[in-house]
């Protein structure tokens, strides 16, 4: 007797779709929060440039209110990852939304340098949960084939959303001496669109199954067919996952786990150490090399439009290249961008090594986005991310608080030469990264003990 044929898995049916107006949507919505999420991230390096001359501020005093956030990111990004893994993707995504935009309103009205400290550190709880849960996500929606394009087309939005802080920056904080205060309210939309990620998203269909909610990723992967005009396969579908505990961080460092996990926390931390320290200062560093409030905001806008092209080649060479070889290269880049914009002594040299630096650095950031996902099995995958994430940010603590005497040591040559060598850290452990590209998410990377002997 014959047997009806078995359909394909679901995450075969979602590797196999093209790219269809469903993962645009996807793409968008999770990118409009990921834009949100860097309009705060760079405000407050307008608001400390603002505040240094309102409240008179010390460098240690304006070095914490840089730091402050990441301390809540780094524990953000730890628990989000874990929750992430255990109540589902879209639930923490939409949750970490509403708790950094009613921090960011609420910082409006900070009357001291402790109270602003406060919600600095409450908005960056909900910032360092958002990021590697919302790359997960689209990640796991991704047609293999496209996903590490699609990561970057998604970690894009951060340029988008770091140009509307630099817009509002020039704009409105120089307009009085509540303009900071301004800009905190207009950070506060986040907390609006955690509304429309909770009721416009999917779950993740690998998290789903995982959980036993079969029913649930059928629909999710048909709403992807239908979009794409493929019809649903024919034949029973596969066999019902049983829900199965998620593993905790001790697992990230498990025999076969240990090489690509200490080569992941390596980059995330070199390239968090120099990227927050060299932008959250930079509008700051300018007012004090002599430029006046406006003209340190205006160069500092022209800069980070220089990261838009940077995510577009990194976006079109992570699949031909791979992840791997793209994030080494642009890590490289950044390293000689980052040096040499510590010698500029010009008005000419300090745009064109400045956004040198935008366009390498952001580029490297999308690629990692791209390969972070693809290090761990899905079960492992959003606490991998996170806790990954998680390391980064106590390297963006560290680097706000190095600026100030790194600069008194040696000026900005020595600041920018120690991003530099961080920069070029990161390069070469991006080299102990498994290479997964056009590979299903199902195909998890071969051990590292038989990687190294290969």
């Amino acid at each position: 007797m014959a047997h009806p044929p078995t359909a394909p898995s679901r995450a075969q049916r979602l590797d196999a779709l093209p790219f269809t107006p469903a993962h645009r949507r996807l793409v968008v919505g999770s990118g409009v929060g990921w834009a949100l999420d860097a309009m705060d991230v760079g405000l407050i390096s307008f608001v400390m440039a603002a505040l240094a001359v309102q409240w008179d501020l010390s460098a240690g005093e304006l070095s914490w209110i840089g730091s402050v956030g990441f301390v809540g990111m780094a524990l953000g990004a730890s628990l989000g990852g874990l929750l992430a893994d255990r109540v589902g993707r879209r639930q923490v995504f939409a949750l970490t939304l509403l708790v950094y935009g009613v921090a960011t309103g609420a910082a409006a009205l900070s009357w001291s340098v402790a109270s602003l400290l406060v919600f600095r550190f409450l908005i960056g709880v909900g910032l360092g949960a958002e990021l590697p849960v919302a790359s997960t996500l689209v990640s796991e929606y991704a047609p293999a084939r496209i996903r590490g394009r699609v990561v970057v087309l998604l970690e894009a939005f951060w340029a988008v959303g770091w140009v509307l802080a630099a817009v509002i920056g020039y704009v409105v904080v120089p307009q009085g001496d509540d303009g900071w205060r301004w800009a905190f309210v207009l950070g506060a939309a986040p907390a609006a669109y955690a509304v429309v990620v909770r009721r416009g998203l999917p779950e993740s269909v690998r998290f789903l199954e995982r959980r036993g909610r079969d029913a649930e990723a059928e629909e999710a992967v048909r709403r992807f067919e239908r979009a794409a005009g493929v019809p649903a396969p024919d034949g029973p579908p596969p066999a019902p996952h049983p829900d199965a505990p998620a593993p905790g961080p001790a697992a990230l460092w498990a025999p076969g786990r240990r090489r690509r996990t200490a080569a992941l926390w390596a980059v995330w931390f070199g390239i968090n150490f120099s990227y927050y320290g060299a932008f959250i200062w930079l509008p700051t560093l300018l007012v004090a090399s002599g430029l006046d409030l406006v003209r340190s905001f205006g160069y500092t806008l022209v800069i980070t439009l220089a990261q838009l092209p940077g995510y577009a080649v990194a976006a079109w060479l992570v699949e031909r290249w791979g992840r791997r070889r793209t994030l080494s290269a642009f890590l490289a880049g950044s390293a000689v961008a980052a040096a040499l914009f510590g010698t500029a002594g010009s008005t000419t040299t300090v745009l064109a090594w400045g956004m040198a630096l935008s366009f390498f650095n952001l580029g490297a950031w999308g690629a990692l986005y791209a390969a972070t996902p693809e290090v761990y099995p899905t079960a492992l995958r959003a606490t991998g991310a996170g806790w990954a994430a998680g390391f980064g940010r106590i390297a963006s603590i560290l680097a706000p608080l190095a600026v100030p005497p790194l600069r008194d040591a040696g000026g900005n040559g020595l600041v920018f030469g120690v991003f530099a060598a961080a920069f070029a850290l990161a390069a070469l452990a991006a080299w102990g990264l498994p290479e997964l590209t056009g590979r299903t998410l199902e195909a998890e990377p071969e051990p590292d003990a038989v990687r190294a002997a290969g």
